[in-house]
C-alpha cells in the first residue's frame, strides 16, 4: 500500500471511531502531510521503519523545531503506525525499535497582571456604555438606528467574551463552540464541550458576570439567524476563534497593553490567581478541566515565585535581622 494512500484510509477509519475535535484532525492531518512530503514520491507505508522514524526527527531537530512540536508530531506519526498494525498491513510499529529524546522543555503559562486584566475588562464596559448612550439619546433614522444596535450587540457580545474568558477560565475553542443551549440562565452554568470530548460544567459565582451573560443572551436572541451559536459574527454566523483572538486584541489596543494578549492567557490569568488566592489545586483542576494534576500544577511555579517575592519584601525576620546586623556592629 502506497503511503499517501494509506494517510487517507487512516482518516477514513481512524476519525470515524475515535471522537476528536476539527482542530485535532486538522493537526493530524499537517502532520502526516508532513511524513509523506519527507519520504520518497511513491513511498510504500512498509518504509516507515525505524531509520525512517530517526532520520525524520534528525531533520525536525535540523529545521529548528522545538522539542514540544517534534513530541508532537512523533505522537501522531505512532498513532498512525500503531492503526496499521492492528490492520495487519505492518507486522510492527517502526517505535518499537526506537528510542527517541528531545529533552524536557518546561513552558511556563503566560498570564497577565491584575492590572492589566482590569485594564482589557475596563476597556470593554466602556465601549459598551458608551455606544449605548449613543443609542438611547439619539434621534436618527431607522437604518442608522439598526447600524448603531448591530454595534451595541457587538461590543456588549466583546464585554461578555472578555469577562466569560476571565471568570470560566475556559479555551478560545470552547467558547467559540458554546450554543445558546449551553448556557443554563437560570442556575448560571455553562455546559461546556471540553478537550477529547469530555465535557465540563463551568460555574458563574460573580454576580456582575452574571448580568453580563444574561444581558448578552438577551441581545443575542433578538438578532434573527439560522445559527445556534452563542457568540455571533458580524454575518450572523458563529464567531470563530480567530474572531475572538482579534476581539482580544482590538480591546488590548484600545486598553494600550503593549505586549501581545492571546485569549489562552486569561485562563492562565484566572489559574494563576486562583491558586495564589488560596484555592485548592484539585479544584483549579476541576476548574479548568484538566485531566491530570500535573497539567494544573505548572501553575504552582508562578505562584510559588509571586510567594517568595512578596516573603522578601514582607517577613519579620528580615527587619529583625538587619537591626541585628546593625546592633553587632556598633559593638
Amino acid at each position: 500500500m502506497l503511503l499517501e494512500q494509506a494517510i487517507g484510509d487512516f482518516f477514513n477509519g481512524y476519525f470515524s471511531t475515535h471522537q476528536r475535535s476539527a482542530k485535532t484532525r486538522a493537526a493530524y492531518g499537517s502532520d502526516l502531510d508532513q511524513v509523506a512530503a519527507y519520504a520518497a514520491k511513491g513511498s510504500e507505508l512498509t518504509s516507515l521503519n525505524p531509520a525512517f522514524v530517526e532520520s525524520w526527527a534528525a531533520d525536525l531537530q535540523f529545521r529548528k523545531y522545538s522539542p514540544a512540536s517534534i513530541r508532537r508530531k512523533m505522537v501522531v506519526l505512532k498513532v498512525f503506525c500503531s492503526y496499521w498494525v492492528r490492520k495487519g498491513a505492518l507486522s510492527e510499529s517502526p517505535f518499537w525499535r526506537v528510542r527517541l529524546s528531545f529533552g524536557r522543555v518546561e513552558q511556563l503559562p503566560r498570564s497577565l497582571t491584575e492590572r492589566e486584566m482590569r485594564a482589557l475588562l475596563t476597556r470593554a464596559w466602556r465601549n459598551h456604555a458608551a455606544i449605548e448612550r449613543q443609542v438611547n439619546t439619539t434621534e436618527e433614522p431607522r437604518s442608522n438606528n439598526r447600524e448603531k444596535s448591530s454595534l451595541s450587540y457587538r461590543t456588549l457580545r466583546n464585554l461578555a467574551i472578555v469577562d466569560l474568558l476571565f471568570a470560566t477560565g475556559m479555551r478560545v475553542g470552547e467558547v467559540a463552540a458554546l450554543d445558546i443551549r449551553d448556557f443554563f440562565i437560570r442556575e448560571a452554568i455553562f455546559k461546556v464541550q471540553g478537550k477529547g470530548g469530555r465535557d465540563r460544567l463551568a460555574f458563574i459565582v460573580d454576580n456582575t458576570t452574571v448580568r453580563i451573560q444574561r444581558a448578552h443572551v438577551e441581545s443575542r436572541m433578538r438578532l434573527e439567524t439560522e445559527s445556534s451559536a452563542l457568540f455571533l459574527n458580524v454575518s450572523g454566523g458563529r464567531l470563530s476563534t480567530q474572531g475572538i483572538t482579534k476581539v482580544i486584541a482590538r480591546l488590548r489596543r484600545e486598553a494600550r497593553i503593549r505586549r501581545h494578549i492571546t485569549p489562552h492567557m486569561l485562563r492562565h490569568t484566572v489559574a494563576t490567581l486562583l491558586l495564589r488566592n488560596g484555592a485548592d489545586i484539585r479544584v483549579v483542576q476541576e476548574f479548568l478541566g484538566h485531566t491530570s494534576i500535573v497539567t494544573t500544577q505548572r501553575y504552582t511555579h508562578i505562584t510559588k515565585d509571586h510567594m517568595v517575592r512578596v516573603l522578601r519584601k514582607r517577613h519579620p525576620s528580615i527587619k529583625l535581622n538587619s537591626k541585628l546586623v546593625r546592633l553587632t556592629v556598633r559593638q
